[in-house]
């Protein structure tokens, strides 16, 4: 069964070396492109890759996962992918170290990726820190198929938010919190989804970042006509389905939970079907 869900989700995935064509920082974060080729055609926002950090002689054996931020393509460099890396850990630390030129072992793209609607509707997409950085894509696919698209960024400090000029030149609207008041309005950022909800102003809200802000959405979202569409941050030891080690509690439509994996069944996820208040548990019926 394992098998034939990889199949399914990852049919597109393959092992590579890209190269680093760029690795710009940005604030707190670097921003690395990578030459992929054809790739291109087969990323989708909300899709992630798998790297292999630290070198040949390094002892991470674990790949890393990154959250594509955006593919393009281009007469000068053909297919690109950007990530958002911040450079906390060992492994995100020897990648936002790698210099142009340099090729990095990659497996991508992998799991699932957002739901674009078919009909232009009215979006809200809704990012925290630099898990937002994955939302300026999918604005530019929404937006090209017609759908009014805002957005709210939110981080405890202003320096942790990722590009807000590029946010505004991405969306219809772009509001700003941060929890010291440092730039944009003092709060948290899903502080006006709320009233945004009861005005009619969306009908489904993307949303990237912690999982305490995902789960507070889709507590706003809950019994109403609002769709949440939500990309699970979990870490992920394998990436392809294998190690177990990213599940999450999820209900079906019978109302069974299940623990699913992220990076098989997400990293994009309905919101309304994750059972937050079991995270980090074992359903009893599992136990």
């Amino acid at each position: 069964m394992v098998e034939e869900i990889v199949s399914t989700i990852n049919r597109a995935a393959i092992q590579f070396n890209a190269t680093v064509l760029a690795n710009k920082r940005v604030g707190q974060y670097h921003q690395i492109v990578f030459g992929i080729g054809d790739l291109v055609k087969s990323c989708r926002p909300g899709n992630f890759v798998a790297i292999k950090v630290g070198g040949d002689s390094s002892r991470m054996i674990l790949r890393r996962a990154f959250a594509i931020s955006r593919v393009s393509e281009s007469v000068s460099f053909g297919g690109t992918m950007e990530l958002i890396v911040a450079p906390h850990g060992a492994g995100s630390k020897w990648l936002c170290s790698q210099a142009e030129g340099s090729e990095v072992d990659i497996v991508a793209p992998l799991g699932t990726a957002f739901g674009i609607p078919t009909q232009p509707v009215k979006t809200l997409l809704v990012g925290g820190g630099y898990g937002s950085a994955p939302l300026f894509g999918l604005a530019e696919v929404l937006k090209a198929r017609g759908c009014k698209v805002d957005m709210l960024l939110g981080a405890s400090v202003g320096g942790k938010i990722y590009a807000p000029m590029e946010g505004k030149r991405s969306v219809n609207s772009l509001k700003i919190y941060t929890e010291d008041g440092s730039m944009g309005e003092t709060g948290r950022v899903t502080d006006p989804i709320r009233k945004l909800i009861e005005e009619k102003q969306v009908d489904v809200i993307y949303s990237c970042g912690p999982m305490t802000m995902l789960r507070a959405i889709s507590e706003l979202t809950a019994g109403t006509d609002v769709v949440h569409q939500c990309a699970v941050e979990e870490a992920m030891a394998c990436g392809i389905g294998i190690c177990m080690t990213c599940v999450l509690p999820v209900m079906d439509e019978s109302g069974k939970v299940a623990m699913l994996r992220s990076c098989i069944d997400g990293p994009v996820m309905d919101g309304s079907q994750v059972q937050w208040q079991m995270v980090g548990q074992v359903p009893e019926a599992l136990a």
